[in-house]
């Protein structure tokens, strides 16, 4: 086998990893959770949606902005999207905590300042 088909075996799995693996957390049930899925999760996962808290407007022009960078969205159900995201994932609902790392590993990021070379543990 040469090299580049090495490399491209390797690339193929390690795009299935992610995306096998990819989901962070999982949208709830409801008549719309595999047509979200669907539209949403060929781009990020599932935690971005589940960390969101917004309004029904916010929620139609995140709607709307996703539909005009690609999100598959048949314009019958834009409505019925809206209402599940808004209803699931509303702006007065309490903020959203992610998960905690197992195992204790430690996660170090940077400080607040963007132009500070000073790293915090989290």
């Amino acid at each position: 086998m040469s090299r580049l088909n090495v490399l491209l075996a390797l690339l193929l799995s390690l795009t299935c990893v992610a995306v096998l693996g990819g989901e962070s957390a999982d949208l709830p049930s409801g008549p719309l959770q595999a047509k979200v899925k669907a539209a949403c999760l060929g781009c990020h996962d599932s935690g971005i949606i589940v960390q969101q808290r917004l309004g029904k407007p916010a929620w139609t022009k995140e709607v709307d902005k996703m539909t005009k960078w690609g999100a598959v969205v048949d314009p019958g159900d834009r409505d019925a999207f809206i209402e599940y995201l808004s209803a699931n994932f509303p702006g007065d609902k309490e903020p959203y905590v992610a998960p905690r790392t197992v195992g204790g590993k430690k996660r170090y990021g940077r400080s607040d300042s963007a132009n500070s070379r000073v790293f915090r543990k989290w």
